[in-house]
């Protein structure tokens, strides 16, 4: 049986306890700059909490910066890796905190970005091993943002590459990975069949292709169907023009009894 404090964690990072995860990444502000100005952070926060996120996940100093009431009715996850897009080495991470960091901050969970074919990949996979023994002291859910990145990944998105990818994050002692959705996108059940642990996808089709949503929606929809236990979606939701609206059709996807539950609250 799992350590209560886990399995609590755990819970915490699907609200409608379906097992099923709308996770918003917001670390790219480390990685790529500002996500939104400053004085904007509370109502994006706001926006994606009351259009159904399940957790967001930020670096440990922007917490500092967030309304904590804000995050009553969502998980908090702290990202422990970090690098920038000005690097010589683009996809080298280093861990720039630890599970005690992100405790202190009241965090469900962490996660740690791996690239698998990197020049680094080394010390990627010695620092997600690292961290996942301090989770298990910690009874701390660990999520691996682990993709096939660098010079040596002729295709990052090949199904066969991104099951042996997920597996290395489930054998290291991750209890979630979030991925790239293999191409075509109906062989991403072959990743998720092979790996024991949740597996959910990143990203989405452009903003600038799909104005209204729908494909992305249906890119949720693809990545259910394919046995994916959720979807991490950041950029798509930060730059919407109606981060609400976005995450609500999301939401009604991964979490459709929830989703009409809220409906007739609203009623």
């Amino acid at each position: 049986m799992a350590d209560p404090g886990k399995a609590f964690r755990t819970r915490r990072l699907s609200r409608a306890g379906d097992g099923r995860h709308l996770f918003v990444p917001l670390d790219h502000s480390v990685s790529d700059g500002p996500v939104v100005p400053n004085e904007d952070w509370d109502e994006l926060i706001h926006s994606v909490v009351l259009g159904g996120a399940d957790a967001i996940i930020v670096h440990k100093g922007r917490m500092r910066a967030i309304d904590v009431s804000l995050l009553e009715d969502c998980a908090l996850v702290v990202h422990l890796s970090a690098g920038t897009s000005h690097a010589a080495d683009q996809h080298a991470k280093v861990l720039v905190g630890d599970v005690e960091d992100a405790l202190r901050l009241g965090a469900d969970a962490v996660s740690v970005h791996v690239n698998v074919g990197s020049d680094t990949e080394a010390r990627q996979l010695a620092d997600l091993g690292t961290v996942a023994s301090q989770c298990q002291e910690w009874n701390v859910p660990l999520i691996a943002m682990a993709y096939a990145r660098g010079a040596r990944m002729a295709n990052s998105f090949d199904p066969t590459v991104l099951s042996h990818v997920v597996n290395i994050a489930a054998d290291l002692g991750a209890d979630l990975v979030k991925t790239s959705m293999a191409m075509p996108a109906d062989r991403m059940a072959e990743v998720t069949a092979s790996c024991p642990i949740p597996v959910l996808v990143a990203g989405g089709p452009a903003a600038d292709a799909d104005p209204d949503g729908s494909a992305l929606v249906g890119y949720a929809r693809a990545a259910l169907d394919a046995g994916c236990a959720g979807l991490a979606v950041g950029r798509r939701i930060f730059t919407s023009p109606t981060p609400r609206s976005l995450m609500n059709k999301l939401a009604a996807v991964l979490h459709p009894a929830q989703a009409a539950a809220r409906l007739l609250e609203s009623v």
